[in-house]
């Protein structure tokens, strides 16, 4: 055996050991989920306690928003910084910050999505931030763009805010959500990365809903089923991804549903009410709920699709967090309650870990 081929048998063994090492989630196409290792699924597993953790310290990133400090914010646990995700069957690579920004040298990385997805970009700026604390950064918002910029890396952290993904517009006779229109896509062009959100703002009545019609072809309604409105919604999307995504320059990821804690029936303690006061996660890798009907939607919309798109399947490993959200320390006091919301540090730097494990997965 010659010198070339002794090289390509050893690299090849490598490539099986990191699969078998690292195995990650779902590539999902057409009628299809294709596994990229059959070894393990990383988003299968349970939380760990880790003293090691958090991953950084949120004084260290003067950029996060105060809504997600809990710290700050006057939360006196602080057990919930302290859980680390772990799959069942293998582990996840250790969050390299500066190897990430080496990865996307010269390119760009864009969340899309509502608060979910601030809470997200966040958190990656942060996690960044702190793994070259020493590297310029540059961080801009114009007209619900938000740019984080490493100028040394020549790599670009964005954050566009688009609620519903399908476009919201506002006319004479009110403000009209268009289920199958989507021309903010006309953004998202020329993006490497692209990982999408949305489904928090679909269930909004009274004041907090941002829409006064629901627009789908020629039909304008005042309401209609709002899980049929998010599938209508996220049907344009794919198509939108279908006809203008070329997968070998723009990797296009869903961030799954990010569930909230509002009533604690579903984990079964109905004495609790809420978020308010939990401390521990759930204990194992089962969700005691059921599964979350907008998740289903995803899985459905995604296999209907031709082009891939990763599935960041974070549902039922956040249901688990039933204590990493701000609870009443969003705002500094009792003025609400955010169950939505994630603390940060907290579950939204695992969503990363989760999304640096693609990437390595993806470019291999």
């Amino acid at each position: 055996m010659d010198c070339l081929a002794i090289a390509a048998t050893i690299l090849a063994v490598l490539s099986l050991l990191q699969q078998q090492l690292y195995g990650h989630g779902e590539l999902v196409g057409r009628g299809l989920t294709v596994r990229r290792s059959k070894v393990c699924d990383i988003f299968h597993g349970s939380w760990v306690f880790d003293k090691s953790y958090p991953l950084y310290q949120t004084p260290n990133c003067p950029f996060i928003e105060k809504q997600f400090d809990c710290s700050r914010n006057g939360r006196p646990d602080k057990g919930y910084l302290k859980f680390r995700w772990q799959p069942s069957s293998c582990n996840l690579p250790p969050f390299d910050g500066e190897d990430l920004l080496r990865r996307i040298r010269g390119k760009s990385i864009m969340f899309v999505g509502d608060s979910l997805s601030l809470n997200q970009w966040q958190s990656l700026t942060c996690m960044l931030h702190t793994a070259v604390p020493h590297a310029e950064y540059k961080s801009i918002t114009v007209q619900g763009l938000s740019t984080f910029t490493f100028p040394e890396y020549d790599a670009k952290v964005m954050f566009s805010r688009n609620a519903f993904l399908v476009d919201l517009v506002s006319t004479p006779n009110g403000r009209v959500m268009k289920l199958d229109s989507i021309e903010g896509g006309k953004l998202w062009k020329g993006t490497d990365y692209l990982i999408f959100n949305t489904w928090h703002w679909w269930l909004h009545t009274g004041r907090k809903q941002p829409w006064d019609f629901i627009e789908e072809g020629n039909r304008t309604q005042r309401d209609m089923d709002r899980l049929v409105a998010y599938e209508k919604g996220l049907n344009t999307w794919a198509k939108w991804v279908d006809s203008n995504v070329n997968p070998s320059k723009t990797r296009v990821f869903f961030q799954g549903v990010s569930p909230d804690h509002m009533n604690s029936s579903d984990w079964g303690e109905p004495s609790a009410k809420n978020c308010e006061g939990q401390k521990q996660p759930i204990r194992g890798g089962s969700y005691p709920g059921r599964r979350h009907p907008a998740e289903l939607v995803v899985e459905k919309v995604i296999r209907s699709m031709s082009k891939p798109v990763y599935l960041l399947n974070i549902t039922t490993l956040s249901q688990l967090r039933k204590d990493g959200h701000p609870s009443v320390f969003g705002h500094g006091g009792h003025r609400d309650m955010d169950c939505s919301h994630w603390c940060l540090a907290g579950v939204p730097d695992t969503w990363n870990q989760l999304l640096y494990a693609a990437l390595i997965e993806l470019s291999n």
